[in-house]
């Protein structure tokens, strides 16, 4: 083979041209489109030039569509100890990996030192497109501007341009070429079919993944380790609550169901855990909830057991017990800012008509969201009810108190609704509530949605207080 090794880009992947054959990764593939060159994922990039870097091998770099970023970081904030230890374990990882810090704790400071460091033109990308007008603003007042965005409706791209997770897909194949980093804000998103096959179209070779909470139910988290980078660096809200966190507490608040909501919530059980029974379905065993569905979806019976299973939730997710004990806590509280969580949309509004107070879920427009969530960083509006659309990313400092009425039993949910209210301000106590009915199936999915360090320390029940 004669000529020099050379690499391109092609529209998401990369070509290889004049390189031998047993140098070729097992990933690339010949593709008679293009005269038999070698065709593999743009994400190859970085080890390729790397290897032949090492081992001092002429190539021709035709891929990369960037220099360097060459720009000033303008903020007045100073990094933190562990935000510095952060940046050089990422920097000592050859700028790829994952940081793991609480929410609060400064994951976008640490960001900014990197790109800083990298000095490469940058692609961040968020889960939402709140968290990317939280990007867009706090890159514009670190680096200036132009700040691009792509996603919303709008696309324009820059030297440092923040997208979704859904954009980056869609438009991976025209952006790739143009970054030398990319940060992945909650990069917990990142290891699903779609939007990990995203992270393969991009050539940078430097990655950031950012996240508060990495650990998958399903285990994928572990993919992050070929997406992205290992951890390369770990605190959690105990290493650094009191400190660089508001001091909290935990409490669990028991209720109870009225006798006739008990004898409905009963009757419900018998009936979905019989038809469960009936089919050999094991509800927490790998796949047993989609089997559950599956079964369901197959006669009268199923149906009907599906209703109960939902009609069992609801007794318990909006028991008036739980709105007469919230209303008592925004009398204790009502000169704190307080979040009250929900499960689902139909209790949040609930608790918005009972209570009189403003509802934010996934309904709610980007404007009247934005007006409401203004409005409770002022105090004119000190309490928002909400569904699971502030679980993650939305930036809420004035809250102090979280009352978790309903939720999943997931680790993540709980410790993302923990840190809304862990922001540090001079003299807060954060304290979170769960309210949780006593003899039901809320006391098993609190349990199991406790299992953190965060929640054994400085945690309490009713019974103890």
């Amino acid at each position: 083979m004669t000529g020099v090794r050379t690499i391109r880009w092609d529209r998401g992947t990369v070509l290889l041209e004049a390189v031998p054959d047993d140098e070729v990764p097992t990933e690339f593939v010949r593709d008679a489109r293009v005269g038999g060159l070698w065709r593999g994922p743009a994400s190859a990039y970085r080890g390729l030039v790397l290897g032949w870097h090492r081992a001092g091998v002429p190539f021709q770099d035709e891929a990369r569509g960037w220099t360097t970023l060459g720009r000033p970081w303008h903020s007045e904030r100073i990094p933190r100890d562990y935000q510095r230890e952060a940046l050089e374990a990422w920097r000592g990882g050859g700028r790829r990996g994952v940081v793991v810090l609480p929410t609060g704790a400064g994951k976008s400071l640490v960001a900014q030192l990197a790109i800083r460091d990298a000095d490469r033109p940058t692609l961040v990308v968020a889960p939402t497109l709140d968290l990317v007008g939280q990007w867009y603003d706090g890159l514009r007042r670190a680096f200036g501007e132009p700040v691009g965005v792509v996603g919303g409706g709008v696309h324009e791209i820059e030297d440092l341009t923040v997208t979704t997770y859904d954009s980056a897909w869609g438009h991976g194949e025209r952006l790739g070429d143009r970054f030398g980093l990319v940060v992945y804000d909650e990069v917990h998103h990142l290891p699903g079919p779609t939007y990990g096959a995203s992270a393969g179209l991009l050539l940078a070779p430097f990655r950031l993944g950012l996240t508060a909470t990495l650990e998958r139910p399903d285990g994928a988290h572990q993919w992050l380790d070929e997406l992205v980078g290992p951890v390369v660096y770990r605190r959690g809200i105990t290493d650094l609550a009191g400190d660089f966190l508001a001091p909290y507490r935990t409490e669990v608040l028991r209720v109870t169901l009225s006798d006739a909501d008990r004898a409905a919530y009963e009757d419900a059980v018998d009936t979905w855990r019989g038809f469960v029974a009936s089919e050999g379905i094991r509800l927490g065993g790998q796949g047993g909830w989609q089997r559950f569905l599956q079964a369901c979806a197959r006669s009268t019976e199923g149906r009907e057991a599906f209703r109960a299973w939902r009609r069992s939730r609801e007794l318990v997710q909006a028991a008036p017990e739980k709105l007469r004990r919230v209303a008592e806590l925004l009398q204790v509280h009502r000169d704190n800012r307080v979040l009250i969580f929900t499960h689902d949309n139909a209790t949040a509004f609930a608790v918005s008509r009972t209570l009189l107070v403003p509802s934010i879920t996934h309904h709610t427009d980007v404007k009247e969201r934005r007006a409401l969530l203004d409005a409770f960083s002022e105090g004119s509006l000190p309490v928002l009810a909400t569904s699971r659309v502030l679980n993650e990313g939305v930036d809420v400092p004035a809250a102090d108190v979280a009352i978790v009425m309903s939720g999943t039993a997931t680790v993540r949910e709980h410790v993302q609704r923990l840190g809304r209210i862990l922001r540090p301000q001079e003299g807060k106590q954060a304290v979170l509530y769960e309210l949780v009915v006593e003899d039901s199936l809320d006391e098993r999915t609190s349990a199991r949605r406790r299992e953190h360090d965060a929640y054994r320390e400085g945690s309490e029940t009713e019974d103890d207080a």
